[in-house]
């Protein structure tokens, strides 16, 4: 960073984020070029690691859940939709508006026109019929 700011100390600061990438890649592209050399060429004198070994390839995937989590996921999601249109109008704006859009309770008592004891009521109404449905999928 610093050979790049002396070496580029008179450009004006709009050229910068661009040269600096532009630098950052092809600093990038030699390692890999240098290391890919020294594999090449000391690869023989040094002793291969398995991929298990290796501590970050231990890590589990939470990206990829396994199948019976997305099988349940699923029961649950189609059982809360579900849930959700059997519900009154106002409870399920209620419900919509705080859980899954985050609004706090004077926002959502704004959007439904409102009061704040209004939105509480109605949320949790909502919530014991939302628990309930879950905990009867839970069940079965």
């Amino acid at each position: 960073m610093l050979r790049f700011a002396k070496a580029y100390a008179r450009r004006p600061l709009e050229q910068w984020p661009p040269l600096f990438h532009r630098v950052l890649q092809n600093r990038i592209r030699d390692w890999h070029r240098r290391q890919g050399a020294r594999r090449r060429i000391f690869g023989f004198f040094v002793q291969s690691e398995d991929d298990e070994t290796d501590p970050i390839n231990a890590i589990p995937d939470a990206t990829n859940p396994d199948p019976v989590a997305l099988a349940l996921g699923d029961n649950t999601a189609r059982t809360l939709m579900k849930t959700l249109k059997t519900l009154p109008h106002r409870q399920r704006q209620a419900f919509l508006l705080r859980v899954w859009e985050g609004f706090d309770v004077t926002s959502t008592a704004t959007a439904m026109a409102c009061s704040e004891g209004s939105v509480k009521t109605h949320l949790s109404r909502a919530m014991s019929r939302v628990r309930a449905a879950l905990q009867d999928e839970a069940d079965e």
